[in-house]
This record gives structure tokens, C-alpha cells and sequence, in this order.
């Protein structure tokens, strides 16, 4: 917990700067052409929607029942687009209600934060904030059958109901002192969640998060690192969490700038990739350097027989370099990490060198050996500002095949999920759902994929008549 003297220049600083940020915030000049994340696939949605019975093609499996939850950033109100970032706009939910083989609703619901709420005239929602920022719109989880909007770099998650309306800002129940993450991974073992967790405005330290059976925090445990980087993932082992600390960064000459996320690129930081003891201190983390690189999203990871770190990880050249307004790099790509504890080294292999994200696998193998591998691929270049390919890879781990599902000119997958048919059906023996735009006719569908007939018709599709923008993570919550 911060000290009395840090709360003490914390509270005093923060103002001052806030000021100066606003003021150079109106000095900027907006992006030529338009603001890339809102614009185009990325054009915001302007209200809240409720459809009922919708149309299906295909035969939506009579075992699927629940609920496929999708959020990301959109804007209630226009923003200052000389400033905006992707990763700050307004959160919206958006829900499919499956059951009895129908598509029964779908919604989407604006994250009520103080600012949304006073846009729309409603009275604000209860709960604990940052007073910081108490926006969330990067992740929408299950935990302990609750249904939480949540985000990185220090803002507090957001209790929903099941229909995605707001129900209060919630630290999981007052027990949550620091900061959360995006991106809690669950040992299927223990039912307990771990996130690496970073605020902000502190510089000297990450915390290893993990919630209990419960919903309850039972864990905080600081790590020291410099500089306040930006970690937006981890992963677990049997023994570890990982650690992701690389060169992006707080900058505090882009706050004072007026950029409303104010990270950026720094060579000189470093990167690493930290073992942290799950069950012990942070001093104990085990430091191995790697080549300055950034990794948002990692897919699986597991301990090999001789005490290695296996984890695969999709790869970004550098990010905030090269562009105020999203992430950003010369190129990305998948690659496969053997961290060893005793020699601190890190063995990079590239497994695809074609440029892709939001890496998805069969999450009840986690922390195990597994086999498969899905994601969606990007348009050119990360640093072209555009996430809207029209491909979806299975990447095979054991012979390094990869299937390629091209959903057509200007059909734009998201991120799809894995779904098991059953609770002990075999490694990709189920369902892959997400969500394609279709840019041309401004619709949107849930797709449903058989994961092991990669390449066939879908099991089926339903049907939404808007776009959804591209937003960020989504997961399947069953009844």
C-alpha cells in the first residue's frame, strides 16, 4: 500500500498536472482523415440496443447454454480526437443469449462510469472507484458466478447483472486494495484467478493478484520493477506466474502532452520476463532478459520435466512508437519462449511471422502441455492502425501446421473463444465463437465453428442487423 507521504504528493501533484494536460490537450491538432479508432469498423455505436428471437442460419448445439459477452471501447460522448486513444474510449458490453438451441437476446449496455452516467442523465452508480479513473473496457469475466467489466492500469472492476446492466463498481468486495488487470488467468486446479496488476501513477512496483474460490483477494504480493511499465497480460505454471516487463512505459511527457493514455516506447527500460513464485515473495522472482519486444497477449504456459518455462506468445516489434493512438509496431508475430530459472536465459523461436493476435487455446489446459492454437490475423502492418483482417488461424503446436479460415473482402473476425462440447471432450473438441463485422453491409454476426472441422460450414450463425466495432476480449459463460 502507498505510503502516507507518497498519497500525500500524489494527491498534491495530480492536479497540477491534470491542468496542464487540459490545457495542452487543446493546443493539438486532430489526426488528418480522422481519428483511425473512430472511423470506418471502428465508427462508435450510438445507443443501446435490445433484439429478441433473433435469425439463425445453421443449428445453434442444444447443449450450449449461456451467454457469449464481447466489450470494448465506444465513446459515449465525442471525444477530443488530437488526444483520444483506443484504450481509453468507453466501455460497452454487448451480449448473445443462447439457449433450447435459439438465439433468445442480444444487448449492449454502456459500462456506467461517472462520466457515462451523467452523459446519459442517470444517476451514478454505487461503489468503490480510483479516483482516478473508473472506466472498464477491456475484458468482461465470470468470478465466483459474477459477472465483472474490467481493465488494467488501476481502474476497479464493474459488477454486471446477467442483462450487462450496471450494478456497481465493486473491488471484489472491498477486498481489493491496488489495482486489477484485463487479464486474470484461472487454474482450473484451484479455482483461484492470478493477474499481474499495475496503477499507473506507481513507478517501483506490479502486484501479483490472486482471487480466491470466493471472489475474495487473498493475495497482493509486490514486485519491484522501474519506471511504471504497462503489463497487460501474464501467464501461469504449475509454480510460477509470469512476469511480462518490457519497454512501454509511463511517460510523463505525454501526459503533460495531453494524450489521454500517456505510455510509450523506452529502449532503455529493458525487458524481461519475471518467475515469480506463486506462493512466495516477489523478491524471489527469477529475472531473464530478452531483446526489447512487447508482448500483449501470451497464449499458454506449462513446465517442462528439466524445469524450463515453455510460453507461446504473440510478438510486437515496439509499441506507442510510432503512433498516439493504439498500439503500434513494425511488425508482429508468433513465437514460442523457453525461459530457463537456472541460466536466466530466454530461447525465442518463431513459430508464424505473419502479423496476428488475441491468441485463444482450451483453457482447461492451462499451465499444462496443449496442442492448439487460435487467433485472428491483421491487416498489414500493426502500425497501420487497423486490427481489421479477414482471417482466422488454428495453429497446430505438434507438426506446426496452420489452417487458414478466410471469412471473405471485408469480413472482419474478432476474437473467437474455444468452447468445450463437454466437460472431458478432447483438446479442440468443440466450439470456437466470435464475432465478424461485415463492413459492407454494416452488420455483424456470432459466428459458431466446429474448432476440429476448422475449415467447414459453420455449426451456425447468428445474425445481428448493425456493426459491432472492433472491440477487445470476449469469453463464453455458461449457465
Amino acid at each position: 500500500m502507498a505510503s502516507v507521504i507518497e498519497k500525500t504528493i500524489r494527491a498534491a501533484v495530480t492536479p497540477v498536472l491534470g491542468a496542464v494536460s487540459k490545457y495542452n490537450r487543446k493546443r493539438m491538432k486532430a489526426p488528418a482523415g480522422g481519428h483511425p479508432y473512430l472511423s470506418g469498423v471502428h465508427r462508435p455505436m450510438t445507443e443501446e440496443v435490445t433484439l429478441a428471437d433473433l435469425k439463425v442460419d445453421g443449428e445453434i448445439p442444444p447443449t450450449l447454454d449461456g451467454r457469449y459477452l464481447r466489450i470494448g471501447p465506444n465513446p459515449v460522448t465525442a471525444p477530443d480526437e488530437a488526444s483520444y486513444h483506443w484504450f481509453t474510449g468507453d466501455g460497452m458490453a454487448h451480449g448473445v443469449r443462447i439457449e433450447d438451441g435459439q438465439a433468445k437476446w442480444y444487448r449492449n449496455r454502456w459500462i456506467r462510469s461517472n462520466a457515462v452516467s451523467d452523459a446519459l442523465g442517470e444517476p451514478r452508480k454505487p461503489g468503490t472507484r480510483k479516483p482516478r479513473t473508473d472506466t472498464a473496457n477491456t475484458n468482461i469475466v465470470r468470478i465466483a458466478g459474477k459477472t465483472f467489466a474490467i481493465v488494467e492500469a488501476g481502474g476497479f472492476p464493474v459488477e454486471l447483472t446477467d442483462d450487462l446492466e450496471t450494478v456497481k463498481h465493486n473491488p471484489f468486495d472491498g477486498t481489493l486494495v491496488n489495482a486489477f488487470s484485463a487479464h486474470p488467468h484461472l487454474d482450473p486446479e484451484t479455482g483461484e484467478m492470478h493477474a499481474i496488476c499495475y496503477d499507473a501513477p506507481v513507478m517501483d512496483k506490479v502486484w501479483h493478484v490472486v482471487i480466491g474460490a470466493n471472489g475474495k483477494v487473498k493475495r497482493e504480493e509486490p514486485i519491484a520493477v522501474k519506471d511504471g511499465p504497462s503489463i497487460h497480460d501474464c501467464q501461469i505454471t504449475e509454480n510460477y506466474v509470469l512476469v511480462f516487463d518490457l519497454p512501454a512505459t509511463f511517460s510523463m511527457k505525454r501526459m503533460l502532452g495531453g494524450f489521454a493514455f500517456p505510455y510509450d516506447w523506452n529502449p532503455s527500460h529493458g525487458a524481461r520476463v519475471g518467475l515469480c513464485p506463486r506462493d512466495g515473495s516477489g523478491a524471489d522472482t527469477v529475472w531473464c532478459d530478452v531483446d526489447p519486444c512487447y508482448v500483449y497477449h501470451p497464449a499458454n504456459a506449462y513446465e517442462t520435466d528439466d524445469g524450463s518455462v515453455i510460453v507461446d506468445v504473440v510478438v510486437h516489434e515496439s509499441t506507442y512508437a510510432r503512433t498516439t493512438f493504439g498500439p503500434g509496431g513494425e511488425w508482429s508475430r508468433l513465437e514460442r519462449w523457453t525461459v530457463d530459472p537456472v541460466t536466466r536465459k530466454v530461447d525465442r523461436k518463431m513459430l508464424d511471422d505473419r502479423p496476428q493476435e488475441f491468441p485463444r487455446y482450451d483453457e482447461r489446459l492451462t499451465s499444462k502441455p496443449y496442442r492448439y492454437i487460435y487467433n485472428i490475423a491483421l491487416a498489414g502492418l500493426p502500425d497501420e492502425l487497423d486490427m481489421a483482417g479477414t482471417e482466422l488461424f488454428k495453429h497446430d503446436l505438434n507438426n506446426g501446421d496452420k489452417l487458414v479460415r478466410d471469412f471473405g473482402e471485408g469480413r472482419h473476425p474478432g476474437e473467437f473463444v474455444f468452447v468445450p462440447r463437454t466437460p472431458d471432450s478432447a483438446e479442440d473438441g468443440g466450439w470456437l465463437i466470435g464475432l465478424v463485422i461485415d463492413a459492407e453491409h454494416e452488420t455483424s454476426e456470432l459466428q459458431i465453428l466446429n474448432a476440429d472441422d476448422f475449415l467447414g460450414e459453420p455449426q451456425a450463425v447468428i445474425h445481428l442487423p448493425h456493426r459491432i466495432p472492433p472491440g477487445f476480449h470476449g469469453n463464453w459463460m455458461a449457465n
